[in-house]
């Protein structure tokens, strides 16, 4: 854990008590708020999570970084800036130093998220689909830092797999050469974000969140630094079918080569366009998906702090 009165790192008083007293603490992302939903359903998703984290009498951290400074857990009022607030930048571990210097405000991605929860000490971070190896990346080199970071961060991702616009093949290599575990919660097959099944298959399954506590205790008991990677699919009352996601997200990335989006704006640009050509269908799965992985990140926080016994 870092010295708490580091300049630009300002931990919550609630999550510093329970990380004094090695209890579980959920970090949580907040690109999810300020870029991945529309207000107030961002707002509302937040307040739900934190609740149900609240519940299972885990710590909720929301991890953002506000006028120059890392916040580690944020407060109502914060809450409501990052969800409504239009000139927030998206900040992933590569432009982390200039929205610090800049005093900017950031919502931070899974990659910058996993670097503050590290560094502050916290193991779980939930969140919807993480960033991988773009589609055309043979030509672009479009592949999300998410990877990088969890190949040097030691902490548990819960997502429902990786974002469906993505290539998950070439996902799931680029994530095996980056020597990072996937877990498959109760399934062996690789989820597509929206869908239960991409089709491609988990060699690794476990059934609890006591079993991937155990497993995450292991590997950084062995000296492995990378994280791990739990891929948890979403609910199938709320899934899209893969079939029928397909040709959404083909018609999303026509639309996305249309209008020549590139970089940080692709990933925004496709979930947005998504949202409105399902009718807001696939966004409540967006918030289900989130919502369930927060539900198992708490579980996985509470059984890691059981293991290590806490105070």
């Amino acid at each position: 854990m870092i010295n708490y009165t580091k300049e630009n790192f300002c931990i919550s008083s609630d999550v510093k008590a329970a990380l004094k007293r090695n209890r579980p603490v959920l970090a949580m992302e907040s690109t999810l708020i300020a870029h991945g939903m529309p207000y107030p359903e961002n707002k509302e998703f937040a307040l739900t999570a934190i609740n149900i984290a609240q519940e299972l009498n885990v710590v909720p951290a929301i991890i953002a970084i506000l006028d120059g400074t890392v916040h580690i857990g944020i407060q109502e009022d914060q809450l409501v800036r990052l969800a409504m607030e239009k000139n927030i930048m998206k900040t992933s571990v590569q432009n982390i130093s200039y929205v610090l210097s800049t005093k900017q405000s950031g919502a931070t991605t899974v990659s910058a998220t996993a670097r503050f929860a590290h560094l502050a000490g916290i193991h779980v971070l939930p969140t919807g689909g993480i960033g991988g190896v773009h589609r055309g990346a043979e030509n672009t080199f479009d592949i999300s830092q998410d990877i990088t970071e969890l190949s040097k961060t030691s902490i548990v991702v819960v997502s429902s797999g990786a974002k469906a616009i993505l290539d998950i093949p070439k996902t799931l290599e680029a994530l095996e050469t980056a020597s990072v575990p996937v877990i498959g919660h109760r399934t062996n097959d690789f989820p597509a974000f929206y869908s239960q099944f991409s089709g491609c298959p988990i060699e690794t399954r476990l059934e609890s969140a006591f079993e991937i506590a155990s497993l995450f205790q292991l590997h950084r008991n062995f000296g492995m630094s990378s994280g791990i990677l739990v891929a948890n699919p979403v609910q199938k009352e709320y899934e899209i079918p893969k079939r029928e996601m397909d040709g959404y997200v083909n018609e999303a990335l026509k639309e996305c080569n249309k209008n020549n989006i590139t970089g940080k704006e692709i990933t925004p640009f496709l979930l947005n366009y998504i949202v409105e050509i399902t009718g807001g269908r696939s966004l409540k799965t967006n918030i289900s998906l989130a919502l369930n992985n927060v539900q198992l990140g708490s579980k996985i926080a509470s059984a890691i702090s059981l293991q290590q016994g806490h105070v």
